[in-house]
């Protein structure tokens, strides 16, 4: 008789534990929570920086990964073939909203999931690729942040000869299995003839091509300019220690290339275009459509330097140069 009383005053005390709990815990019980799918074109470590950035912003907005948002990670590891994949997942798993980076992994996304909302956090020219109508009203399901080539790719020139002013050949090398590498490779070509130089290009589409495309070099390039995509991202440490080894000064887009080994990059703050992606999420899960939201662009822009690679080249870097720097690597 005692036990069951005890037993009914446990009871009464739940009862009552739960009669506090405030409405939305209650409510998060047992409603599904949004889910977002985040498809990374490369590997957890390469992007590391740039999800933590988007989690972290996703938190300051009340969006907190397990209790008030769950996020499917998916990772393409440099497989353009991959995407499609995860995309077709991502329309069974029935994601309330997609992130994802580069045009190409975006069409994959949306061609899948015409319908569901589509966050860039950073894309080339998407108006020209077709991806959205304008900058100003996206229309359909896509939105987010996006470079606009020619005036990037033109400042990276203009670096490099002033880093080598006796500049005259350069390498490009391109992954011409990937869109937007493609239209960076011909981006760049007009716009180095403008400063006088020639373009010598180098086409990859797998990991194995990287070594024999500069075995094509031999000693006819004195720079080499790397398009990104996901393929090179991986390979960044095999392409830099090669030019190195071909005694090439190399400019990239992203500083993460600098940290292994590249003589130089100029392009966005991606983190920070990451953290305002988070901001893009927070609107749509709030009810905002993406055709609605208009595609910003980057306001901050890093140049880094890796004196250490300077050296080995025999570089002397311009003291005006190294004070404009972001980032200085020695």
């Amino acid at each position: 008789m005692q036990f069951d009383r005890l037993k009914r005053r446990e009871f009464m005390t739940l009862l009552g534990g739960a009669a506090a709990w405030p409405m939305p815990v209650r409510a998060q019980q047992s409603a599904k929570l949004p889910t977002i799918g985040f498809m990374g074109t490369t590997t957890p470590s390469v992007w590391q920086p740039w999800t933590a950035a988007f989690v972290q912003r996703l938190r300051e907005l009340g969006w907190i990964e397990g209790r008030t948002v769950a996020i499917e990670y998916r990772w393409a590891e440099g497989r353009a073939d991959r995407w499609g994949e995860i995309a077709t997942e991502f329309a069974r798993l029935k994601v309330d909203i997609v992130v994802t980076a580069g045009v190409a992994a975006v069409n994959a996304a949306k061609q899948a999931m015409p319908t569901t909302p589509i966050v860039f956090p950073l894309a080339n020219d998407p108006v020209s690729a077709g991806v959205v109508a304008s900058l100003a009203r996206p229309g359909g399901n896509v939105t987010g942040l996006a470079t606009l080539l020619p005036d990037t790719v033109g400042k990276r020139l203009e670096l490099l000869r002033e880093i080598i002013p006796a500049l005259r050949r350069l390498g490009v090398m391109t992954n011409i299995g990937f869109p937007e590498a493609v239209q960076e490779m011909d981006t760049v070509g007009p716009l180095a003839k403008t400063i006088g130089l020639e373009v010598l290009a180098l086409e990859i589409r797998r990991g194995e091509d990287i070594a024999p495309a500069f075995e094509q070099l031999n000693g006819r390039a004195q720079a080499l300019y790397v398009c990104p995509d996901p393929l090179v991202f991986i390979n960044r440490l095999h392409i830099n220690t090669l030019a190195q080894g071909a005694r090439l000064p190399t400019m990239v887009g992203y500083r993460d290339f600098v940290k292994a080994g590249a003589l130089v990059s100029y392009g966005p703050d991606v983190p920070s275009m990451f953290r305002r992606a988070g901001d893009y999420v927070d609107k749509i899960l709030r009810g905002a459509k993406p055709a609605d939201i208009p595609i910003e662009q980057p306001t901050k822009f890093d140049l880094a330097l890796n004196l250490i690679t300077a050296k080995a080249l025999g570089l002397d870097v311009p003291p005006t140069l190294l004070a404009r720097a972001d980032e200085v690597i020695e």
